[in-house]
């Protein structure tokens, strides 16, 4: 085979980006591994427990990293507790945290249901088609977070989870997590943030959004988006074992007992990574990181402005404009890899670690040249 994977000069829209070097290799070295045989694959399980670990400092959940962490019968026999396990994506931790949620919602007497608001990922619907579960979608409000006085009037004795979003995909926003904390825990639910794509940004901001500001008990961070690992590399985390405990079957051909995963045999690639990037990057690299995408994010919205555009302003490094449909579509006739908002009004912009003030200055410059173009196109009255 002689195809070559799509640089990413041109890609503004995605959240995912170029590995780290050090992500590389180690994935390269652990391809053939699989953490989820972690009685056979000991070196694999044992990145995984540090991971694990990392997770965990990033997102406030105190993990004793003297000791073993990790997803079986076998982690505790081992000594240690385990408290989550890096998963394929987003996608798959947030339907494994609507799972925990129906299995501890299990003795309702009614269907349960999960609260999200309109801003979530669209992996939540999968879940609740999956897991034959109610999804409760409420408002946001106009700075595009969660209505929370809709939430409140959403959530009942049903009510197996609430959902709060840290790090919007449209639009960069963090819902207020305490206070969703303290909707769930009045009628008994789990909360659940989906920190995918902000939760390598928002240890840098001042927003409360993780274990250590608020009552969450599962969330979803994937060291494949801003954490810079080689894709597939997710994270489930969760707070207490016996949440983790509701995902676990017998595995009784494999030399460990049970499998709390959602998939089960996974390639260490994503594990190794994911390690190898945090520990190249966590806190120092990582800081530095936001700070250039923030900027970026920041200087972009601001040229968008000046040329006219209604801008909506990144709270994250995530901008969304009103750019037409024409040129958006002209743009990416140019090789743009752009995506619009779910209701069509307005382009997306994420400035992952590969987007550098050069790439946004030469998209620019293609924008008032497509721009000026169209313009020119157009006939003057009385013509």
């Amino acid at each position: 085979m002689r195809a070559e994977p799509q640089s990413f000069d041109r890609v503004l829209s995605s959240m995912c980006t170029e590995p780290h070097p050090a992500a590389r290799e180690a994935a390269e070295r652990f391809l053939a591994t699989n953490p989820g045989d972690p009685g056979t694959y000991q070196s694999a399980a044992a990145l995984e427990d540090r991971a694990v670990a990392m997770l965990g400092e990033i997102v406030g959940l105190e993990i004793d990293t003297a000791d073993a962490i990790g997803t079986g019968d076998d982690a505790r026999a081992r000594g240690g507790e385990p408290t989550g396990y890096v998963t394929s994506g987003g996608t798959e931790a947030n339907v494994q945290a609507v799972r925990i949620a129906r299995e501890r919602a299990a003795s309702a007497t009614g269907r349960p249901s999960v609260v999200v608001p309109e801003s979530a990922h669209f992996s939540f619907r999968k879940a609740a088609d999956l897991l034959q579960v109610d999804l409760e979608v409420v408002p946001t409000t106009a700075d595009h977070r969660v209505d929370l006085e809709a939430v409140r009037a959403a959530v009942d004795e049903d009510t197996a989870a609430v959902v709060g979003v840290a790090g919007s995909t449209e639009y960069g926003r963090v819902d207020p997590i305490p206070e969703l904390g303290e909707i769930a825990a009045s009628v008994d639910a789990l909360l659940h943030v989906d920190a995918a794509w902000g939760g390598f940004a928002l240890p840098f901001t001042d927003r409360e959004w993780h274990f250590g500001h608020a009552a969450v008990d599962t969330m979803a961070i994937d060291p494949h988006k801003m954490g810079q690992a080689a894709v597939p590399a997710g994270g489930l985390l969760v707070r207490s074992t016996d949440l983790l405990d509701e995902l676990a079957v017998d595995t009784p051909y494999l030399e460990s007992t049970s499998q709390a995963t959602l998939t089960g045999t996974r390639s260490g690639a994503g594990v190794a990574s994911a390690v190898a990037a945090m520990e190249e990057l966590w806190p120092d690299g990582y800081r530095d990181q936001y700070v250039r995408s923030q900027h970026n994010a920041e200087w972009l919205a601001d040229q968008l402005e000046v040329r006219g555009y209604e801008v909506v302003e990144p709270v994250l490094p995530l901008v969304a404009a009103s750019i037409p449909t024409p040129l958006f579509e002209s743009l990416r006739a140019e090789g743009w890899r752009l995506s619009r908002t779910g209701d069509d009004r307005r382009v997306r912009f994420v400035c992952m670690p590969h987007v550098t003030r050069e790439m946004l200055e030469s998209f620019l410059a293609d924008l008032d040249r497509l721009e000026s173009r169209a313009a020119r196109a157009v006939p003057s009255p009385g013509e």
